[in-house]
């Protein structure tokens, strides 16, 4: 038996087309814009660049992840992979603005917003860390060399940025480091797992970045 993956990547999905700027979540029937189409393919020719050898390509079940992985997995023959446990969390706040115009209009609203530790509007920080964490330990375990890679989302892979630099998972949206089509990678060093880069191949094409859990 050979070695396990020698790199995992997590790429977020490329511009989502969302005219209405709601937070789109697990809804189904949101897909790439054009631009984050061509922001996909962004992704996939600077990963390609890199010259590494990757065996496979997992992508979560909603539509923008599943076009996201398409340039990659074509241009190496693979067949993109359904991981469930790296999907955007669940929200409450799914098609609806978020503001406190929302907020407002449904006064129940108000009780998930009082403990942002948890979080009460969604899944809990640590279960998306810990399905995550788990999604990247069977993805490494899957090849017997080369990178393997996981197209996600925004949070699941903040998620993964924290748990790693040990950092707390509560934190700002507002703040996450993780733009569209941008690549994370990992690598596992002495039994740990490390981030060795991360990269944001399609920063200039000026995306629209609204809808994220």
């Amino acid at each position: 038996m050979g070695m396990p993956a020698d790199r995992i990547h997590l790429i977020r999905h490329g511009e989502v087309l969302n005219p209405d700027g709601v937070l789109y979540g697990r809804l189904p029937s949101f897909r790439l814009s054009e631009r984050g189409k061509l922001m996909a393919k962004l992704a996939s020719d600077d990963l390609l660049s890199q010259g590494r050898s990757i065996a496979k390509v997992y992508a979560s079940p909603l539509t923008r992840t599943q076009q996201s992985a398409e340039p990659l997995a074509a241009a190496l023959k693979l067949t993109p992979l359904l991981e469930e446990r790296i999907i955007e969390p669940t929200n409450i706040f799914e098609g609806y603005v978020v503001g406190w115009r929302t907020v407002l209009r449904h006064p129940s609203f108000v009780f998930k917003l009082l403990n942002p530790f948890r979080p009460a509007w969604g899944e809990p920080y640590k279960k998306v860390a810990n399905r995550m964490m788990a999604a990247i330990e069977a993805a490494e375990a899957s090849v017997a060399s080369g990178d393997v890679v996981l197209v996600s989302h925004q949070l699941p892979i903040e998620m993964v940025r924290r748990t790693v630099a040990g950092m707390v998972l509560p934190h700002n949206p507002r703040r996450r480091r993780c733009s569209l089509s941008s690549i994370t990678s990992f690598e596992r060093i002495h039994g740990k797992w490390v981030e060795i880069d991360y990269r944001e191949p399609a920063l200039k094409a000026h995306a629209v970045d609204k809808g994220a859990a």
